[in-house]
């Protein structure tokens, strides 16, 4: 089994092995972050013949800054070279196309997963629980692996509590010996906070709202990021040094600059410092 695990580098999006998936399998509405409305199933009138988009460089001019903050952690790879075995959605049947895009988004999810479990297996003080999250990981990994009929029909969200268990374990054993109130903001309200310079190392953030947050120089060392939203949150020399189950499209709904400290697991999105 251990042959067949994703590598970290499986589990970011590759368009080159992909099918424009998420430009079709996906909906979107007309709002900030989409300029018009496109339904789940619908080729994106940006979506070129070669499964590329006609307008990648100017999609936050254009009105799509949603694209640009998106990543399916390689489920589009997934599906389109292993699940469907390198078939085109633009030339099989009608009804396979939408299985195609029916299961794109339970591969996404079992990716997230594969992604949180992955990092989980790195951290060292998660060390007494890493057997049960590689059994985890295995299993993860092992479904997203089904055949399309095995992923039309599976739970996904029964799967994913059973795996939050452990994530939560996880952060529970990083966060040993931390008190207090201000630390422990799980699925706080801090919309619009002003947060600057705040110590928030170690915090307990999951699932927090720091959407268009100020954290300005704030520290967030060690914290628990998991499902925290931070859709224009200002991390402008925000320290993020070892800050966990942060991905990719948090950091890149986010505002940030040169001096942001990220953890290696995520990289600068390109118009932190591209002035987009």
């Amino acid at each position: 089994m251990e042959d067949h695990i994703a590598a970290p580098t499986d589990l970011r999006g590759d368009c080159e092995r992909c099918f424009g998936l998420c430009c079709v399998a996906l909906p979107f509405t007309a709002a900030t972050d989409f300029a018009i409305d496109k339904a789940a199933g619908t080729p994106c009138p940006n979506l070129q013949g070669d499964h590329r988009c006609g307008i990648h460089t100017k999609l936050r001019p254009k009105g799509f800054t949603g694209c640009t903050v998106y990543d399916c952690f390689g489920a589009g790879q997934k599906v389109s070279q292993v699940t469907f075995g390198g078939q085109d959605w633009r030339t099989v049947p009608r009804a396979e196309s939408r299985r195609m895009f029916d299961v794109f988004p339970v591969v996404r999810q079992l990716h997230e997963l594969l992604w949180y479990l992955t990092e989980a297996l790195t951290l060292p003080a998660a060390g007494s629980i890493h057997g049960e999250l590689r059994r985890a990981l295995e299993k993860t990994d092992a479904l997203t692996r089904g055949t399309p009929e095995e992923l039309g029909v599976l739970d996904v969200g029964a799967h994913r509590q059973e795996v939050n268990v452990l994530l939560l374990r996880t952060s529970e054993l990083m966060r040993a010996g931390v008190k207090g109130k201000k630390k422990d903001r799980r699925g706080a309200d801090l919309m619009g906070a002003r947060l600057k310079g705040a110590d928030l190392s170690r915090a307990n953030l999951r699932g927090a709202y720091l959407i268009a947050a100020d954290l300005t120089g704030a520290d967030l060392r060690g914290a628990d990021l998991i499902g925290a939203d931070l859709r224009d949150a200002d991390l402008t020399d925000a320290d993020l040094t070892g800050a966990f189950f942060l991905t990719q499209p948090q950091v890149n709904a986010a505002r940030g600059s040169a001096g942001t400290r990220l953890p290696e697991s995520v990289v600068r999105p390109v118009h932190w410092t591209a002035g987009l």
